[in-house]
């Protein structure tokens, strides 16, 4: 090969390298926010570039973090959340203020590198018995109308994360796939419109919830070390129900004419707590299996090119939502003070495991426990440990849970612990009648660790309200 067939040819692989690099790098996380005591956004935006982590969603448009990553170069998808669905889709002025708001002045002055509109959160979930059915579309058009007014609808895309249950398959096979028969005209008119807006589809798919759902759910299949009873679907095999149920999009937005629309995965993930299946070796066996394929560029069989996707999530939220299950909490890859939960490489950026949040400041090592002398027939234990944990987290208390195997004193201890930390170690969080104490003896036994929370006044503004409503309680029952 001559010298100038040796330099094009070198030229050309460089581009090639450089251009899949382009594509498949960075993979994306969610940030939520739903946390008693949450990490300061700074903090958050200074691991997410340790982490090499090039892509964040959000679940609202919360000034403070949008602020914090200015000129970051991360890219960024804004939420709107479901409860302002119908003012959107009722006030086109409405959305057109959100716009201004929430994405104009962020992009103009601070250099915000918003790619995306979220509209709504799995709106079509059917426990939510068709409550944003009438509105979802019309907030897109009316978002959509908004971003082109202010000169963005090139640059900003709408999108609608939804949830896998919209589509389903009449058999085990992606190639019966369609959408949902309650919703298919309006999955249809949706579709329509992100195509007409070269915008995504957003779906969340979540392999752990349909082990969680069925247990007879084959284990291996979940994950993506290859299942002995693959699918084979027309010569497409089927090794895992990732890809088996992504395709079944891929299927049902084929059948309906819209083969080509770009797909985004919104969340993807495994809980570490709160369930028998979601722990710390699960979740990192399945986040590297799925971060290692997303890595190399590898897709599905009927799309086989890199995927763009959303690991969820990034840091536990103690104050989620559990009516799905106890696992609300604990999606994270990071615990709630950013220290990360197991070894997992996101790339050539972090190829020697997550890089933990740096600055976090803690309370006092001090915990709130049952007195050792306490009586536990007491009928006062029973209300406590309830008000401890309705106005805490209790989640890893349970069978099969990281603080499964704590005797009764422990599991009581456990849920005075929690909500002595959630109001910041304030004595009175500590004053359940004759049953408990304060003590600098860290009580965590193995896996299951009692917190010490971190130095935020976000819980100072409900933790009097608390405390008041506590000590109400309790004058109740010893009158």
């Amino acid at each position: 090969m001559g010298c100038g067939k040796l330099k094009r040819f070198l030229v050309m692989v460089l581009f090639i390298e450089l251009l899949v690099c382009s594509v498949v790098s960075g993979i994306g996380v969610n940030w939520g926010t739903q946390a008693t005591h949450p990490l300061p956004p700074s903090t958050v935006v200074k691991m997410l570039k340790d982490n090499g982590i090039q892509k964040v969603k959000l679940f609202d448009a919360d000034s403070n973090i949008l602020e914090a990553l200015k000129k970051t170069q991360i890219q960024v998808m804004v939420g709107i959340p479901n409860d302002m669905l119908y003012t959107l889709a009722n006030s086109v002025q409405a959305a057109e203020k959100w716009v201004s708001k929430n994405i104009s002045a962020h992009i103009s002055s601070g250099g915000v590198d918003i790619r995306y509109v979220a509209v709504g959160n799995e709106p079509f979930l059917s426990t939510y018995n068709g409550t944003f059915e009438s509105t979802t579309l019309p907030a897109l058009q009316n978002i959509q109308s908004a971003l082109v007014k202010a000169g963005l609808g090139n640059r900003v895309k709408v999108t609608t994360p939804l949830n896998a249950d919209v589509y389903q398959s009449s058999s085990d096979k992606p190639s019966d796939g369609d959408f949902r028969t309650d919703i298919h005209d309006l999955m249809i008119k949706i579709v329509s419109f992100l195509s007409q807006n070269n915008a995504p589809f957003t779906v969340n798919i979540y392999p752990f919830i349909s082990l969680y759902a069925d247990p007879n759910f084959p284990m291996d299949y979940a994950f993506f070390n290859g299942f002995s009873s693959a699918i084979n679907d027309n010569g497409k095999i089927y090794d895992n129900v990732f890809d088996a149920n992504h395709d079944t999009l891929v299927w049902a937005l084929q059948k309906n004419g819209f083969g080509n629309l770009p797909i985004i995965v919104g969340e993807i993930g495994w809980p570490t707590d709160g369930d028998r299946n979601a722990n710390l070796q699960y979740a990192q066996r399945f986040n590297q299996g799925f971060t290692s394929r997303y890595l190399g560029g590898k897709g599905t069989p009927m799309r086989p090119g890199p995927i763009d996707a959303y690991l969820f999530s990034l840091i536990d939220e103690d104050s989620k939502s559990i009516q799905p299950g106890n696992f609300e909490r604990h999606w994270g890859l990071f615990y709630y003070d950013g220290k990360p939960k197991y070894q997992l490489s996101l790339g050539p950026t972090s190829p020697n495991g997550l890089i933990a949040a740096s600055g976090v400041a803690y309370l006092p090592k001090k915990w709130c426990i049952m007195k050792p002398s306490a009586n536990l027939n007491s009928d006062q234990v029973a209300p406590s440990v309830s008000y401890a944990c309705q106005n805490a987290d209790c989640t890893s208390l349970g069978y099969g849970t990281s603080c499964g195997n704590l005797d009764v004193q422990g599991n009581i201890s456990y849920a005075f612990n929690s909500y002595f930390q959630v109001n910041d170690q304030m004595d009175s969080a500590c004053k359940f009648p004759g049953l408990s104490v304060v003590t600098e003896r860290d009580p965590s036994v193995g896996d299951c660790k009692f917190k010490i929370m971190i130095q935020t006044d976000s819980a100072v503004r409900i933790g009097s309200v608390r405390i008041l409503l506590f000590v109400f309680l309790f004058l109740g029952i010893v009158v």
